[in-house]
């Protein structure tokens, strides 16, 4: 298991007049102050942030230059477009974050490698001028929540502003900030579990809190682009006046691989993966814990609760495929190994018992898959894509669902798969019109497993367009320090089911004014 160990080291370094732009008329030059900070840091690897802040006259763009000592090397970005020729770091400001005004900041981070030793660079230019004096010292934040220190994405490539195929209707970049909604300033922090709860890399407590956000599970397997409406700063700003912190992002088994099925024309394999990237990585940046998660899979079904009969990623099936499931957890892996600010969530809501015909063969069949009487293909169970997740290095906190589409929690202590490091959660769905869908129960079915391990509820939600339901769940769950996330944040008519919103804006429904009053009350 790897260790995380926290470095948090500060170089500031400010104030000196800046160069007068030639062709400028002269004027009283700004002046400059960089805060450097190393957060996480593990062997071979760490992640930084910077705020450089203008002093002086405001300016329409900036250009930041450093340099690293001892060979480290820059693998990504964000908040600015980092370059590096060899010792040299460039950092340029996007397009939203350029103009930064009479003490105005910008906060760009990055995660890079290192060996030997990572000492913090001495010297900063702004523009070309370096960046020396004495302003305030202040202390780095211990990364206990949203706005702790930034934890690195995992993506290669920095994240643009949005998805790079979004809705016609969505705007591609971020807004830049206002008075009114300053962009966040923290981001997202590692986590694991410990004993039955989150913890940060400080080991401050940490619950999940917030939404779902649908719609890569199903517009690219029918041939609607990648998303359901925008998925830009824009929308995540909206969901932060919320006080979401966690969003828990549907994925499609066969878009993600690239498979056959994909309508042609639709975004799959490299080009989904990468706007899933952009929009985790822009997620994270933004103080969001995100939960990726395997929505719909490949394997035909036609037994009870058959929602399809398409062999096709088109429906939810009563558990993962052995033939395409190993491999998109070895991808997801691979892609956010690294970034303990991601969480997985193995799949969607098994529902094996139906198949099978009772809980016990059921069971058996959600840990060990194999051949599983009333399913046709070759299931993979939980054990094998936590084995599988754990091959590639990836030390991620892993959540699985129970039976009876993730609302039936009876057994999961008892099936629990065997983790090395001992990083599982669980989740459950609780609607009203599902079984388990009262306090008695809850208290029999879900507070022993949440006694044992962390535990959310990563969909709740009620199809009467009200609150009164998931108001009496929330409550419950406060009592027992167990998150949860509505379903779900889009536009839809929530006379048709549980939708929390009527505009990308953050408009509740009637639905979601009970959650968005919640979060407001107890999140940050």
């Amino acid at each position: 298991m790897k260790r995380w160990r926290i470095a948090l080291a500060t170089a500031v370094i400010a104030a000196v007049p800046l160069a007068v732009v030639a062709g400028q008329a002269a004027q009283a030059a700004p002046a400059c102050r960089v805060d450097y900070t190393v957060g996480n840091q593990w062997q071979g690897g760490f992640q930084g942030g910077i705020v450089v802040r203008n002093l002086g006259d405001p300016v329409t763009s900036w250009n930041l230059t450093f340099s690293f000592a001892q060979g480290q090397k820059i693998t990504q970005g964000w908040g600015g477009a980092f370059s590096q020729s060899g010792a040299n770091v460039t950092v340029k400001n996007e397009t939203w974050n350029g103009s930064l005004g009479t003490n105005a900041s910008a906060n760009p981070g990055f995660l890079a490698s290192w060996s030997g030793s990572n000492p913090i660079p001495t010297s900063f230019a702004l523009n070309g001028t370096t960046c020396t004096g004495a302003p305030v010292v202040t202390t780095p934040p211990e990364p206990t929540g949203p706005s702790t220190t930034m934890p690195p994405p995992s993506s290669t490539t920095p994240p643009p502003p949005s998805s790079t195929t979004p809705p016609p209707s969505s705007s591609t970049t971020p807004p830049p900030p206002s008075s009114t909604t300053p962009p966040p300033t923290g981001a997202a922090p590692a986590l694991k579990v410990s004993g039955n709860t989150f913890v940060t890399s400080a080991g401050a407590t940490y619950r999940l809190l917030g939404v779902n956000r649908s719609g890569g599970e199903f517009a690219c397997i029918q041939g609607n682009g990648m998303w359901n409406g925008p998925m830009d700063q824009a929308s995540i700003t909206a969901m932060r006046n919320w006080k979401v912190r966690t969003v828990r992002v549907p994925l499609n088994e066969e878009c993600w691989l690239g498979t056959p099925d994909v309508p042609a024309g639709a975004p799959s394999g490299a080009t989904y993966q990468q706007n899933v990237k952009d929009y985790v990585n822009l997620l994270i940046s933004n103080g969001i814990t995100p939960i990726v998660e395997m929505h719909w899979n490949y394997g035909q079904y036609t037994g009870p609760s058959s929602g399809c009969t398409d062999v096709k990623a088109t429906c939810q099936k009563p558990m993962p495929d052995a033939q395409y499931a190993p491999n998109f957890w070895t991808g997801v892996a691979n892609a956010f190994k690294g970034n303990n600010a991601v969480i997985f969530d193995l799949f969607n809501e098994p529902y094996p018992e139906r198949a099978t015909g009772d809980a016990t063969s059921g069971w058996k069949c959600w840990r060990d898959g194999g051949t599983c009487a009333g399913i046709p293909y070759q299931v993979a169970g939980f054990q094998s894509l936590v084995t599988t997740v754990r091959a590639t290095g990836a030390t991620n906190v892993i959540m699985i669902g129970g039976l009876a589409y993730s609302n039936d929690l009876t057994q999961w202590l008892t099936y629990k798969p065997t983790d090395p490091l001992n990083n599982l959660a669980a989740f459950a769905h609780i609607y009203n019109f599902n079984t388990c869908s009262n306090v008695s129960c809850y208290d029999s079915q879900l507070a022993p497993v949440a006694a044992q391990v962390p535990l959310t509820l990563s969909e709740i939600g009620e199809n009467d367009c009200a609150h009164g339901f998931v108001d009496t769940l929330m409550n419950w769950a406060d009592t027992k320090k167990i998150g949860y996330l509505g379903w779900t944040w889009n536009n839809w008519d929530c006379s048709s089911g549980p939708s929390l919103i009527t505009d990308w804006d953050g408009t509740a429904t009637a639905y979601g004014l009970g959650l968005k009053a919640k979060l407001n009350a107890i999140s940050n």
